[in-house]
């Protein structure tokens, strides 16, 4: 009796297609893994994501003869950094997965800045700016399968405060070192082998964090995509005599 097509799909090995975008930062990317092969957009624009993120989308696909309900899932930086950036993202992610009736992956942006380095450290320090004096920030180090795993951090506070364990050397990366590089390298003389401080997270890094995720069975439904953004508060300002609330970067 011959196979049918969902049994034949069964059988054989998928490929799997994933899409990927971040707006975390000042970079705005977006990526479509086919196995190993990777398409990616990337643009250097800040306040520009929201225009910029589907016409990215539909390029990929367009590019490999593909529709959006054709892919396995979806993946996106879901923070920390920009919130805006990372709201836009969280919302298109969720709008498009709901859509095509795709899983989504959320993916640490400090975690896909990691996994971009180049540099051979076994310990990785990433580094977004938070302004108003802090820094999100994250220890991680490379695990099985070339992915980067969580080492230490994950958190916002000042230059002041950023904790790492005891002796431990790294490769520092991101925006959050390149506005207190100085006052970082300092705090932790003689243990910084090297930086990066102007890169910035990729779709394209997001891929193999959220292949991993999938693998554990971690993709999610399209609601419970959610970002993480590690410092909520916003700044309460008066305005003719209404409390107008500003989110804070």
């Amino acid at each position: 009796m011959p196979l049918t097509l969902p049994k034949l799909r069964k059988q054989l090995r998928p490929l799997v297609k994933l899409l990927a975008f971040d707006a975390s930062t000042e970079a705005c990317s977006a990526a479509l893994g086919l196995g190993d092969a990777i398409l990616q957009r990337e643009e250097y624009a800040p306040r520009r994501h929201a225009e910029l993120i589907l016409p990215m989308v539909d390029s990929l696909l367009q590019e490999a003869g593909l529709r959006l309900e054709d892919l396995d899932a979806l993946a996106f930086g879901r923070g920390p950094g920009s919130f805006t950036g990372v709201r836009l993202a969280a919302g298109i992610a969720q709008g498009l997965a709901l859509g095509a009736s795709l899983p989504a992956v959320p993916v640490s942006s400090l975690a896909a800045l990691a996994q971009g380095a180049t540099h051979q450290a076994d310990a990785l320090l990433a580094t977004i700016d938070a302004r108003m004096g802090e820094l999100y920030w994250g220890l991680f180090e490379p695990a099985n399968g070339g992915v980067t795993r969580l080492a230490a951090g994950e958190r916002v506070s000042a230059p002041a405060a950023v904790t790492l364990p005891a002796g431990r050397s790294f490769f520092a990366l991101g925006s959050g070192w390149e506005t207190y590089g100085e006052l970082l390298a300092e705090r932790f003389k003689g243990r910084v082998i090297g930086a990066a401080p102007t890169r910035r997270p990729q779709a394209r890094d997001l891929l193999p964090l959220a292949r991993a995720e999938l693998q554990r069975g971690q993709g999610l439904p399209p609601e419970q995509a959610l970002p993480v953004y590690l410092r909520n508060e916003v700044a309460q300002k008066p305005r003719n005599g209404n409390n107008h609330t500003q989110a804070a970067h």
